[in-house]
């Protein structure tokens, strides 16, 4: 999925200049529901490419690479969840994340912990932000999920910085 910043698109944008009145801007930023936004695993913000950079860009990962990648990763996560119902991070319940053998230890969790402490996320949030930092730390060759897994999963979440 995929929205503009405001009904012209320009909004926020480097370079750009946005023609739309504010209330036209937070109408249109509202549209966007709480709950359909907390069933959302990454929320980024992108930056437009102009010509001169794509042409500038190099390839550093090839779709081969990332596909290697991506199978032992997922031939990670499958032993992780050898002996449970489910195969894929995304099927993971949140319960068993959180409370379950692989549960990250407090001092891992703090920054989720305080996340939710704010308000910045809900539960579900909560739970999204650790199946992403599972497969964050799987890509990683991790056993075990470091704050650095948390920290790029939030960053993913909510742009949330440790």
């Amino acid at each position: 999925m995929a929205t503009n910043p405001c009904p012209c698109g320009d909004y926020g944008i480097r370079g750009g200049t946005c023609t739309c009145p504010p209330a036209a801007i937070r109408r249109y930023l509202g549209r966007l529901s709480g709950p359909l936004l907390d069933r959302i695993d990454i929320e980024l913000t992108l930056a437009r490419v102009s010509v001169a950079q794509r042409e500038q860009s190099t390839a550093a990962l090839t779709t081969a690479t990332a596909r290697q990648r991506v199978a032992e990763a997922r031939d990670r996560t499958a032993r992780r969840l050898a002996g449970t119902p489910w195969r894929v991070n995304a099927e993971v319940s949140g319960a068993w994340l959180r409370d379950g053998p692989a549960a990250p230890p407090p001092a891992v969790r703090r920054p989720l912990d305080a996340a939710l402490h704010r308000g910045a996320l809900t539960l579900r949030g909560y739970d999204r932000v650790l199946r992403v930092a599972w497969s964050l730390a799987d890509l990683d060759a991790s056993a075990q999920l470091g704050t650095e897994h948390i920290g790029r999963a939030l960053y993913l979440k909510k742009g949330i910085a440790l």
